[in-house]
Order: structure tokens, then sequence, then C-alpha cells
């Protein structure tokens, strides 16, 4: 769910970890730590790798210490702000095969900008990356589900405003949900850009709060440890 995926998805981005989703119950935690001893994986920060800290919404970090992944950190999370629970996660993922036959299950790409919707600056980038890449590859004959994701997420003005001019109806519709498609459908960019901003900084600030409790827990466990 992390920078491999967005890999997979066209928005290129090097990164050294690997973000699993993960479903929180007993019997996959029990997976979850074969794996990780497979991986000679050991934990490097609290909190440790039980239920009830994945259930609150903590992510859990291991680094790797197999010879064919040294160093390689794994970083584990089960629920994530504004992103739906595990099971419909799954439902919707995307699998996709390597040429060596290995199966990839990725979160959905929906799912993944909704997860990036954090107070990180590296992540808005990565989501108009992502949406980017998605668009060029599908916007010659796009579905109803590919067109009012791009109505609902897209970050980059021109293609907003590209959007409204070929799809008035959709976009009329989406306006609803997403009021700054009104400068869209005007040809507004210096207003879609101040608009974009304003919905960015939002979400940061809603992603602050719900860390907020979430960091003095983890304070809590430093200390306690």
């Amino acid at each position: 769910m992390g920078g491999q995926a967005c890999v997979f998805y066209g928005a290129a981005e090097f990164s050294r970890d690997t973000d699993l989703a993960i479903l929180a119950d007993a019997q996959n935690l029990v997976r979850l730590r074969r794996a990780l001893v497979d991986l000679q994986a050991k934990p490097i920060a609290v909190p440790s790798c039980q239920l009830q800290f994945l259930r609150r919404g903590h992510a859990v970090h291991f680094r790797c210490q197999h010879p064919e992944a040294p160093r390689m950190r794994v970083d584990v999370m089960s629920k994530m702000r504004g992103v739906d629970a595990f099971s419909l996660l799954w439902k919707r993922r995307t699998t996709i095969a390597l040429p060596d036959g290995t199966r990839c299950d990725l979160m959905s790409l929906p799912d993944l900008v909704q997860a990036k919707k954090t107070q990180r600056d590296k992540d808005w980038p990565m989501i108009r990356r992502l949406i980017e890449a998605n668009y060029f590859e599908n916007y010659k004959k796009p579905n109803k589900s590919q067109l009012e994701f791009w109505l609902r997420e897209m970050r980059t003005p021109q293609l907003l405003i590209e959007l409204a001019k070929n799809y008035p109806a959709a976009c009329k519709r989406a306006v609803v949900r997403r009021p700054l498609l009104a400068f869209a459908m005007n040809g507004s960019v210096k207003e879609l850009q101040r608009a974009l901003q304003t919905e960015e900084h939002a979400e940061r600030e809603i992603d602050q709060r719900y860390w907020s409790p979430l960091r003095k827990e983890l304070e809590k466990l430093r200390h306690t440890r």
C-alpha cells in the first residue's frame, strides 16, 4: 500500500520500505509472525506486534536481516484514517503477476489515494502522479468509475479543466460533492489552484487531529519501555 504499490501503478517512487495492510485477527497474526521469522525481521520501534495496536490504527515496524532483503524495513497496518475496513479493501484489491509468476495484491488505486491523504509533504505529489498516470493510461475511453474517480480526486488544474470541458454533465453532477469543480468548469486556473491548496490543507489538518491521540499513546509506550 506504499511506495512499492505506487511503482506498480506507474507513479515511480524509490522506496526501501514495504508497507502492508493486513487483516487484524489472531489467525492472520500467526501467519504474519511466521513470515517475519522467515525474513529474520526484528521490531525497531513501539508498538509491539499485537492485535490491540493494529486495531487502534498504529503501524508496527520491522527491519529484515535475511540475506536477500538486508536492512529492508517492513511497516504493517490494519486501520487507516478515512479508509474502509480491510474486508472491503481486500474485495477491491488489484492483483498483478510479476514475470516470475509471483502474485502481488495491491490496494486499489482509489483506496491507495485515500490512504495517502496524510500530513506528510511527500504524499501529496505522489497522489497527483498516481492520478495523472491513471488518467493518461485511460483518458481516451474511460469508464464511468474512472471518470468519477478523476473528478473526485484529480489534483492537476489543467486536467480538471480538460475533464470539465469533455464531460460537462458528469462534472456538473460531481460539483455537488466537490465544489471546486465549479472553477474547472469556468476554466479559472488560479482559483482552482487556490481551492486545491485549501482542500489539501483541510485534509492535512484532519490527519493531524486523527494522529494526535495515537502519538500520545506511542509516547507513553516509549516511556514505559
